[in-house]
C-alpha cells in the first residue's frame, strides 16, 4: 500500500516528498512520492545524494508507530469487505474476497470503493492464494501472470537472489521450469517453499486478525421497572459486568453508552466520554447520574423500562498500578482527573481543553490545546532535561527595543511597552536551531530559519523575562529581540 497526496498549489507543480530516518549514522529516505521516484530517487537512498540529485526536495521525519496505526485503521475498514483481512507488514494487506467480491459488483469494482474508502493511492492485485497477489501487487505483476514476475518476487536474501541471477535465472517462469530437486540443491529449501506457494502447488495461507469481542452488557426484565434509582441500579450492576471484562482483558473504557428500552417501544439513550480510561463502576456511575443531571429532558421511564444495555464501544490499555508511597499525590491526580471528566459533562467535552506536549523544541510549538477527551497522558519533558522555562508565553512573541553591551552579548537595558528596563542579571545564552524542514515566510516571528539566543533576565524591580535574539550577527542583515514569556 502506498500514499499519495496533491500537494500542488494554483496549477504550481508539487515537490517531490521524502519521509526520511535515522539508520546507523546516517540519514537515509524512508519513503519517497511518485514524483521524487521521477527524479530518481528511491527509498535507502542517503539524504545527502537525494539532496544532491534533487535540490528542491522536501522532506518529513518517517514516523513508524503513526504508519502501523494508520495501517490498522485501514485494516479494520476493509472488513466492510471481508472478515477475512491480514496484515502483510510493514505496508499491505492482504483480503480473502472469496464468495465476497460479487456482493460489490466483482473484483474490480471492489478495489474501486476499497481505495475510496481508504483515502490512499494504492496497488492492488488478484491472485488464486495470498502469496501470488502478495508477488503480484508488490512487483508488478499487473497482467496477473505469475510466470512474468522477477526472482525477486520470492524474497529471497540478497545472496540467493544473486545466485539466482549469476545461474541466468530472471523470472518466476525461468525457474519453475527446473526440477524442484535441483533448485533445493543449489538455492536451498526456502527458494523451493516460496516458488511453490507463487504457483499455488503448495498452501499460503493468511491470519486474519479477528475483531476484538466488544465490551456488553444487558439486562431484560420479566415486568418493566420504572423508578430512576433502580434503574440506576441495573446499570451499577451492569457495570461491575463490563468491568470484570475489561479487567481480564487489561482494558479501561473511554466511553460508555447506555440504551434504555421502553416498553411502548421508545429508547433513552445515555452516553459519556472520559479523559483517561477507567473500569470503576462508582466513576462511571457519577458521570452518568452527573449527565443525568445537566439533560434538559430527564429520563421518562413512561410505563417502564424492558431492558437496559450497556456497551462500552471506546477502550483503550488499562495496566495494573502500584499503589504509591505518596498517596496524598495519587488521590489528587485522580482528583484532577475526576474534575476534569465532570466539566466535561456538564459544559460539554470541546470546552474542556488540557495542553498536550508535542514533538517539536521550539517553545511555541511544544504544545497544543486539545479536548481533554481526546488528549493522551504523556511525560512533559522535565526541567533536568532543559534550562527553566517561563509559564507564561506570548503568541505571538512581542517585539522588544534591546541595547547590549556587545553586538552578540546579553542585553543591558530593554524597552517594551513603551516602558524603560534596566537589566541586573542575565543569563545565557541558550540557543535553539531553526527548524529548517518548515523553512516557509511568515512561519516564525521577524522571518523564517532564524536561530534564537535565549536569555534570562532579570530587570532592577526584581521581575523575570525571557527574550531572545533573532538571528546572528555576520548571518544576518536584520537582528531584532523578542520578549517570549514572564517568570512567576
Amino acid at each position: 500500500m502506498g500514499t499519495s497526496s496533491d500537494r500542488s498549489l494554483d496549477g504550481v507543480a508539487p515537490e517531490p516528498l521524502a519521509l526520511v530516518a535515522r539508520v546507523g549514522s546516517a540519514l537515509r529516505l524512508a519513503a519517497v512520492d511518485r514524483q521524487a521516484v521521477e527524479q530518481g530517487l528511491a527509498a535507502g537512498m542517503t539524504l545527502a545524494d537525494a539532496r544532491a540529485r534533487c535540490p528542491t526536495l522536501v522532506t518529513r521525519p518517517a514516523d513508524p508507530v503513526a504508519d502501523a496505526q494508520a495501517l490498522d485503521h485501514l485494516l479494520e475498514a476493509m472488513r466492510h469487505f471481508t472478515p477475512m483481512v491480514a496484515l502483510d507488514a510493514p505496508n499491505g494487506l492482504i483480503l480473502d474476497i472469496s464468495g465476497c467480491s460479487h456482493l460489490f459488483g466483482g473484483p474490480k469494482a471492489l478495489a474501486q470503493q476499497a481505495r475510496a474508502i481508504a483515502g490512499y493511492a494504492s496497488r492492488h492485485a488478484f491472485g488464486p492464494n495470498a502469496m501470488a497477489a502478495r508477488a503480484l501487487a508488490r512487483h508488478g505483476g499487473s497482467g496477473g501472470d505469475v510466470a512474468a514476475l522477477p526472482v525477486a518476487a520470492l524474497e529471497l536474501d540478497d545472496g540467493g537472489l544473486a545466485a539466482l541471477r549469476r545461474a541466468g535465472l530472471r523470472s518466476i517462469g525461468d525457474l519453475a521450469q527446473r526440477p524442484m530437486g535441483m533448485i533445493a540443491a543449489r538455492f536451498g529449501e526456502q527458494a523451493v517453499t516460496r516458488l511453490r506457494q507463487i504457483l499455488g502447488e503448495a498452501p499460503s495461507p493468511i491470519a486474519p486478525r479477528r475483531p476484538s469481542a466488544p465490551i456488553r452488557a444487558e439486562a431484560r426484565f420479566p415486568e418493566p421497572i420504572a423508578r430512576t434509582e433502580d434503574v440506576m441500579d441495573v446499570i451499577e450492576d451492569l457495570l461491575d459486568q463490563a468491568a470484570r471484562q475489561m479487567e481480564a482483558r487489561k482494558l479501561g473504557g473511554r466511553r460508555f453508552v447506555i440504551r434504555l428500552l421502553r416498553s411502548d417501544g421508545a429508547r433513552q439513550g445515555l452516553a459519556i466520554e472520559t479523559g483517561q480510561p477507567v473500569r470503576d463502576p462508582a466513576a462511571v456511575l457519577r458521570l452518568l447520574r452527573e449527565r443525568i443531571d445537566t439533560m434538559a429532558d430527564p429520563l421518562d421511564p413512561g410505563f417502564g423500562f424492558d431492558a437496559v444495555l450497556l456497551a462500552v464501544p471506546r477502550v483503550e490499555p488499562l495496566a495494573e498500578r502500584q499503589q504509591a508511597m505518596d498517596g496524598e499525590a495519587q488521590a489528587a491526580e485522580e482528583g484532577i482527573v475526576a474534575l476534569v471528566d465532570r466539566l466535561g459533562i456538564r459544559l460539554g467535552p470541546d470546552n474542556v481543553r488540557r495542553l498536550q506536549p508535542c514533538d517539536r523544541h521550539l517553545p511555541e510549538g511544544a504544545q497544543r490545546l486539545l479536548p481533554a477527551t481526546q488528549s493522551r497522558q504523556q511525560l512533559w519533558p522535565t526541567e533536568e532535561d532543559r534550562p527553566p522555562r517561563p509559564l507564561l508565553l506570548f503568541d505571538p512573541p512581542q517585539p522588544v527595543a534591546v541595547i547590549a553591551g556587545v553586538p552578540d552579548g546579553p542585553p543591558q537595558r530593554f524597552r517594551w511597552r513603551d516602558r524603560l528596563h534596566e537589566v541586573r542579571l542575565a543569563e545565557g545564552p541558550e540557543r535553539i536551531a531553526a527548524e529548517w524542514w518548515r523553512r516557509r515566510a511568515g512561519h516564525q516571528p521577524g522571518g523564517a530559519g532564524k536561530t534564537r539566543d535565549y536569555y534570562r533576565i532579570e530587570d532592577s524591580d526584581g521581575r523575570r523575562y525571557w527574550m531572545f535574539r533573532h538571528g546572528l550577527f555576520g548571518e544576518e542583515t536584520e537582528i531584532r529581540w523578542y520578549l517570549h514569556g514572564l517568570f512567576a
